[in-house]
């Protein structure tokens, strides 16, 4: 375990942020590469893969339930130098994990071709997208297992564990990717089941290697199979901290479930670059995101110490750090958003869509830097309910004039675009304000746990 309540905070969030922005590189080749050889598949393929993708976004948005719960309550507990509810808490994520794996796999083989249908622009782009699911599902039910061992490492302050194992699968990801999709060396190219199997076949791996690090190397929390039979009072913990971020994952999914419906009209070349045009901006984040990450575990620590000065201290580097970022990569985006995407796709009807789609909705990287801190400050302080509801309202402030521009005469790509960036915007004032209060309600008597006053000292019996 590494204490974050002592020390140099902007120096225990680089030490984090830098291996976990390292592990998100890695993690977003892991897209890019199947994109790239996908994209020579042609427009329907990329297509296909953009809306089947999607619900990666829906087992996030579980996963985080899983794993901002654990993070957090292991945190805390780290904090408190409570080593017996650590593992108690890493235990019982590891059943949540077993059970969501399983739903995963029923559900996804169950749904897929609904699934596809409501999003796919033509029949073609639908056949793609439940092949490449078909052989992606047990890539994703395996996540769980990765989340839950990963979280409880952050919460300990231990991330390159989990960074190395990352960068590993990643490798074996490369190296598979170009033989499975494009036949490189066997001369027998599978596509789309090519790009979901070899995926799967390395979260596999990374789960074995993150498995053999728990048992031969890890000594704060650990395997108990005393302590993985499901127990009702830690599960609401962890489901307590845990729902609110996955809901807001779950709005993710509705955003880009409704974005990708609303567009299909416009024909696969639209939910194609907005699909590469999606994965870019998701990979222009990472550093963003790995500050974020980082935020909370070292704001949970402090928590459970009661250190609220540190507490407001991690915030304001974080929000600083993550504002000055955004703004270098809103920027770029500006420049030369049409290079981005062409590294993907030589089409030019794809490449417009996705440059014009990177070109306006950079205008919300600065505010989406803020949601980003604001939500790791949540869950370091136990409530992400906020959160969520900020989510919410951005959620309904874009998807339903969203809905209603399809029936305005002249509707084009760039105003839904536009909107987007606006509501994001909205969503970060938002949830300022409902940090603000948060701040008041939970740090204002905050205190080191041996400095707690005790029944006898304000006179109870």
């Amino acid at each position: 375990m590494q204490d974050l309540t002592e020390g140099s905070i902007p120096r225990h969030i680089v030490r984090l942020s830098v291996p976990i922005a390292v592990g998100m590189v890695f993690q977003t080749l892991y897209f890019l590469v199947d994109l790239y050889f996908v994209g020579q598949l042609g427009d329907t393929a990329i297509a296909g893969l953009s809306a089947a993708g999607n619900l990666q976004f829906l087992i996030m948005a579980i996963t985080q339930v899983l794993g901002v719960g654990t993070m957090a309550l292991i945190a805390q507990a780290s904090g408190r130098k409570d080593r017996a509810d650590a593992n108690l808490i890493f235990n019982q994520s590891l059943g949540l994990a077993a059970l969501g794996a399983v739903l995963t796999l029923a559900l996804g083989y169950g749904l897929a071709r609904p699934y596809m249908g409501t999003l796919g622009a033509d029949e073609a782009i639908v056949d793609a997208g439940v092949l490449y699911l078909h052989w992606f599902l047990p890539g994703l039910a395996l996540q769980f297992a990765l989340i839950s061992m990963g979280s409880a490492l952050r919460g300990t302050g231990v991330v390159n564990p989990t960074i190395v194992v990352q960068i590993a699968t990643v490798v074996l990801n490369a190296i598979l990717s170009p033989i499975m999709i494009a036949g490189w060396l066997t001369g027998r190219p599978f596509g789309l089941l090519g790009a979901g199997l070899s995926t799967s076949i390395s979260v596999a791996v990374a789960v074995v290697l993150m498995t053999a690090y728990f048992v031969r190397l890890e000594r704060f929390v650990a395997f108990d199979r005393s302590q993985v039979r499901p127990r009702a009072a830690p599960w609401r913990r962890i489901l307590a901290v845990g729902l609110p971020p996955g809901g807001e994952f779950a709005l993710l999914f509705v955003y880009m479930a409704t974005v990708l419906w609303v567009i299909r009209g416009f024909g696969p070349e639209a939910q194609a670059g907005f699909g590469v045009g999606t994965r870019i901006m998701q990979a222009l984040f990472l550093p963003a995101m790995a500050i974020a990450f980082a935020t909370a575990p070292v704001a949970g620590q402090n928590m459970g110490a009661g250190r609220a000065d540190r507490v407001r201290a991690t915030y304001r580097t974080a929000v600083g750090t993550l504002s000055g970022i955004m703004l270098g990569l809103t920027l770029f985006c500006q420049w030369q958003p049409a290079w981005l995407i062409s590294g993907f796709s030589d089409e030019p009807p794809v490449i417009a869509v996705g440059a014009e789609f990177l070109r306006i909705i950079s205008f919300n990287f600065l505010a989406t830097g803020v949601v980003f801190t604001n939500s790791s400050m949540f869950q370091a302080m136990g409530n992400t309910m906020p959160a969520l509801v900020a989510s919410a309202l951005r959620i309904v402030l874009f998807a339903v004039p969203a809905v209603l521009l399809t029936t305005v005469t002249g509707f084009e790509l760039r105003h839904l675009w536009y909107l987007s960036a606006v509501t994001v915007a909205l969503q970060a004032a938002f949830s300022c304000w409902l940090l603000m209060r948060e701040y008041d309600h939970r740090l204002g008597d905050l205190r080191p746990p041996e400095a707690a006053p005790t029944k006898e000292s304000v006179g109870d019996p």
